[in-house]
Parts: structure tokens; sequence; C-alpha cells
């Protein structure tokens, strides 16, 4: 039905705006980390996947094509539906959500609320092949779900860690758990 759609936010709700456009007003709704970002009166372009239901027709928008296709995949995936698919991209942006599905990572998708060990599990299971993870590959996941833990271990929120983690072990190929523990603690203490 819509590929994209450009306007003016006229209002933010909850879960949702109201972008006009060409003198009407559409209700989108978005995942909670593009929903943040939205003000009253700016304008804005979202990429448009529309969902019909039987008692409804939706309209989800998303600040990147890969966002929308990962929705797409998301919903197929038995048992996830478009407010759970919402909820897992509103927690985590795309290149970081892929690399935790290739690298069957379930405690990072486990983070997102109403995504228990069962339906992580399916989501990498039903996904794994079909996803490009940038960051982490199956031969460095070990290092990264270790490293992970590690940080967790020492207080820090394991959402908080995944993507500078991610990226440490990209950078540095090689290096063991102490040292990108030591790296990402350092990152940590600049911030």
């Amino acid at each position: 039905m819509f590929g994209k759609l450009q306007g003016v936010v006229e209002y933010c709700g909850a879960g949702f705006v109201i972008l006009t456009t060409g003198g009407v007003g559409y209700k989108v709704m978005l995942p909670g980390n593009i929903l943040a970002t939205q003000r009253v009166g700016a304008d804005a372009a979202f990429w448009i996947e529309t969902v019909v239901r039987e008692d409804a027709i939706n309209l989800i928008g998303f600040d990147s094509i890969a966002a929308q296709e990962l929705f797409v995949k998301l919903t197929g995936v038995s048992g996830i539906g478009t407010k759970l698919a919402l909820a897992i991209l509103g927690v985590f942006k795309v290149p970081v959500l892929g690399s935790a599905i290739v690298s069957g990572d379930v405690k990072t998708l486990c983070g997102v609320p109403g995504v228990g060990k069962k339906v992580a599990e399916r989501i990498i299971v039903e996904l794994k092949g079909k996803v490009a993870g940038s960051a982490v590959d199956s031969a460095s996941g070990d290092v990264y779900n270790d490293t992970l833990a590690a940080l967790e271990s020492l207080g820090y929120r394991r959402a908080d860690c995944v993507e500078s983690v991610q990226r440490l072990v990209k950078d540095n190929p090689g290096d063991a758990v102490e040292a990108l523990i030591t790296k990402a603690l350092k990152e940590y203490a600049a911030k």
C-alpha cells in the first residue's frame, strides 16, 4: 500500500505519531527508539509497512528499509506479532539485533520485555540464516558472550554493553576476553 510517508509530526502518542502529509493525518506506529526522537512540528519521513488484520489496518514506520525488512522477518517467526516485533526493534539497532541473532545470543534477546528464553531461541533458529550479523561471527561468538557475561558480573546492564562489545570484538580480532573487558571499561569510564 504505502512505501514511504513524509510530512509533519502533528501529535506524539503512546507508540505512535500522527504524521500529516498532503492534508491527511496518518497514524503511524513506531518502535520506541524512533518514537523517542520525534517532536511535534518537526518534519519526519518513515518507511512504511502496512499490516492488515481482520479488525484494523496499521501503518508501521521505520527509519530505514533494513529495519522494515527485519520487522517483516520477525513477524514471520511463530508467536511474534506486530507489538513484540516493534518492542524488539525499539530496544536494538538493526546491526546489533542481527549480530545477536547470528551469534545465538539468547541472553541479549531476553533483555526485551516479552521475550523469554523460548521466544529468543525460536527467533535465532528461524532467522539465523536470514539476517546479516555484521559485528560478531560464529568464530568470535564465545569471546563476545564471555566478555558480555564478565561485564554483567561487574554490574553493567547487558543491553547497555551489547553494541560496544560487538564493535570491540570486530575491531580487535584475536583479543582475549580480558583485553576486551579492559577496553570496554576504559570506554565506559570516559563517558
